[in-house]
């Protein structure tokens, strides 16, 4: 079950030409995939990109009449080795993954693929996830396009440029016979907007004809002497072949008077972002015409000499907006600028920042600061810094203390890490985790990608490493030596079906290890959107799913196996954990964690519970609360769950300072805080109750009954405490 449905916007990709397409930059990329004639698609999801993945699998039908395969793949590397169809035939392919871990994940496949060259389009699109929002290393994909000579597209984030980008990424990589990269920045992948659609056109040259009339060249396999022959292949013929394009079909583009004396090149993912700058300096408006002269780059890589020489000529300096480091354009730039022998002075990372996202913020800083070096602008006053002034006397209600200056806003205002949601099955886990750890002390954790990562953070504050999407085991080879403790290793069902069967159960089989692995099933890939996997419980009509973890872990021979079919037994993973790390049996062990995700459970049972209501069927919810007048306020509950639903309320007893616990309306009713109280021996005071919706006329009766009832007794109960009182 993925996180969002497209099956009403799916609809779109069935617009004529000349029809006005309205919608989202990732479902236009799918209709661009339809108008370029694409005979094969695959992926693997990842953020920014994940809900490309979810847009094909919603729109298999529309792929199908059209004569296209669609494949989730198991991983990048695989969706990489796919464009190998294209290496022979006249076939276009595209895939697509989150960059740039997945990009190192199919590297093997991509250089091997851009070594041969290709016959067909190959068209690799990657969801640059680099700056504030991203949740992975800070790398770009510019470094492994240059490495592989693999051509690298980074259009204006508008819909009619992405569109054709698209669709000429393909040409440009049948022109060149080299594999093409299109990158997608996270505002580029959600942007809205228009562009009028064309229409969508089968495959020239289809699989089945692929199939039937197989055809091969030597030359184009990665075996020496061929190997040798492509780095020459790759100067002489196809880096001339990429240029004439660009240059003949104007891929980049000038905009604003090429005469001006200063100009600006920017990277076309960049451009939005500029001009906001320009128009806040008062250079620019805000329907994108601008007074200073841009060279705007929408193809980043390779870079084309002759358009560089020709903005640049006759200027007095350009600026070079070049988003994160190494600064490879502006290297190549002040390379081709020298060897020519222009004069016009390059500044780049000297006024912009090395690292980092380039927000509107930051570019008008930069932007700024070029102006006025050159005139343009007029330098502003600078502000006087804060003091801090140190009275020689003490204050007094005539000369009051001055005031201070302000703390910096980071001493301020809390850190808000990112943390499980409400009712996740992967927290009781942790809490078994810190469990133990009590009883046998700290363990090394190997951890990795995913969910469960959020352990590393309070309140659990476990993991040592992560090294990679499934290497949670592989991350802890090397501490396989004979010890007192063992070490700890987690990885999710989406991280063991994409890599950590192999790399990391099959590998501590092989080389004997004796530590534990945790696996976390929640029955998707929660983490990239919730996607089905090879494990997920769900029927899926177009994928093999019900697979189990435990056969595949025995398959390759693990020994010592235990499945928990639900997690928040907090106590049964405590013993279940403890065990693992204190048998005398030899050989790797594994723990497979069973329970779905609350996220996607919630997302497909609330629209069910509401039309029960709507439709008056009586329908019972579980929640769980805190006794006031049990609770003793030492909110451990709390330190050993941290779900977000757990939190304070003011102590209802006079005498008690203390707050005491109290469960939100927000609570799922999935039972890990009382779970994990009664595990750790805390307290008595969770309870569960029932909230029923539509109940019968005998609930009703009985409601009422209980309450006249229990309203008796306490009224009784006031007036003695009335009588007794001094």
């Amino acid at each position: 079950m993925a996180e969002r449905s497209f099956v009403e916007e799916v609809k779109k990709l069935k617009l004529a030409e000349g029809e006005v397409f309205s919608g989202e930059g990732i479902l236009a990329v799918t209709k661009a995939l339809l108008e370029s004639g694409v005979s094969y698609v695959a992926g693997y999801q990842g953020a920014p990109i994940s809900h490309l993945m979810d847009v094909l699998a919603d729109a298999q039908d529309i792929l199908a009449e059209q004569g296209i395969r669609f494949e989730n793949s198991a991983s990048e590397a695989t969706a990489a080795a796919t464009l190998a169809a294209s290496v022979n035939y006249p076939l276009r392919g595209a895939v697509t993954f989150k960059a740039t871990v997945g990009t190192n994940v199919a590297s093997d496949a991509l250089a091997n693929l851009a070594s041969g060259g290709v016959t067909g389009g190959a068209l690799i699109i990657v969801g640059e996830d680099y700056g504030e929002g991203s949740s992975i290393m800070q790398e770009r994909s510019h470094a492994f396009a240059m490495k592989s000579q693999i051509w690298l597209l980074d259009p204006r984030p508008n819909l009619p440029s992405i569109v054709q980008a698209v669709k000429t990424g393909f040409e440009l990589s049948e022109a060149s016979h080299t594999p093409v990269m299109l990158q997608l920045r996270i505002r580029a992948c959600h942007v809205h907007g228009q562009f009028v659609a064309g229409a969508n056109r089968p495959p020239e040259f289809t699989l089945k004809e692929a199939l039937e009339q197989p055809r091969r060249d030597v030359g184009r396999i990665v075996l020496p002497p061929a190997s040798f022959l492509h780095e020459q292949e790759k100067i002489k013929e196809r880096w001339p072949a990429a240029v004439r394009f660009v240059e003949e079909r104007g891929l980049n583009e000038f905009f604003g008077d090429g005469d001006g004396e200063l100009g600006v090149i920017v990277q076309g993912g960049s451009y939005n972002t500029l001009m906001r700058a320009l128009e806040r300096l008062g250079l620019a408006d805000v329907y994108g015409h601008t007074q200073v002269p841009l060279y705007v780059m929408n193809v980043a890589y390779p870079v084309i000499d002759s358009e560089v020489l020709r903005f640049c000529k006759g200027k007095r300096a350009v600026l070079l907006v070049e988003e994160g480091q190494p600064n490879f354009i502006e290297q190549n730039v002040a390379a081709i600028l020298r060897q020519a022998g222009v004069t016009a002075g390059l500044h780049g990372k000297d006024l912009l920042p090395m690292a980092g996202e380039y927000t509107t913020a930051v570019m008008i800083q930069g932007a700024r600061a070029f102006f006025e070096r050159y005139g343009v602008l007029q330098p502003q006053p600078k502000a006087e810094p804060a003091r801090k002034v140190i009275p020689l006397v003490a204050a007094t209600d005539e000369m009051p203390a001055p005031a201070e200056a302000e703390p910096p806003i980071e001493s301020v205002v809390h850190a808000r890490p990112p943390g499980f949601c409400t009712g996740c099955p992967e927290r009781p886990i942790f809490s078994a985790m810190k469990l133990v750890e009590r009883e046998l002390g700290p363990h090394h954790v190997s951890a990795d990608i995913g969910c469960h990562l959020f352990s590393i953070l309070p309140p659990f504050h476990l993991g040592n490493t992560t090294m990679g999407y499934g290497l949670g085991a592989a991350g802890a080879a090397a501490l396989n030596v004979p010890a007192g403790k063992r070490a700890i290793s987690v990885m999710g069902d989406g991280g063991f079906w994409h890599n950590g069967l192999t790399s990391g159960i099959a590998n501590a089989v092989f080389n004997r290890s004796d530590n534990l692995t945790v696996v976390v099933d929640n029955n998707y890939t929660s983490a990239t959107g919730g996607q089905d996997i090879l494990s997920s419980k769900a029927r899926n009509a177009t994928r093999s799913t019900g697979h189990e973890i435990e056969q595949a872990v025995r398959g390759v021979g693990v020994q010592w196996v235990r499945t928990m079919r639900r997690t928040y037994d907090v106590a049964g993973m405590r013993d279940t954990l403890r065990e693992a790390l204190t048998t005398k049996e030899p050989g790797p062990k594994v723990l497979i964690a069973q329970s779905e995700c609350m996220l996607n459970r919630q997302r497909r049972e609330k629209p069910i519970v509401r039309k029960a209501i709507a439709n008056g069927e009586r329908v019972v919810r579980e929640k769980f609360g805190v006794d006031s007048d049990t609770c003793t306020g030492d909110h451990s509950c709390i330190r050993l769950s941290g779900c977000p639903s757990l939190s304070i309320k003011p102590n209802p007893d006079p005498l008690r300072t203390d707050p005491v616990a109290t469960v939100l309306d927000s609570c799922v009713g999935c039972g890990n805080c009382g779970d994990v109280s009664h595990a750790a021996v805390l307290c008595p005071s969770f309870y569960k109750a029932q909230v029923v919706s539509n109940p019968s006329r005998w609930e009703r009766l009985r409601e009422r009954l209980r309450g006249t009832i229990i309203g008796w007794l306490q009224r009784g109960q006031a007036k003695r405490r009335e009588r007794y009182a001094f």
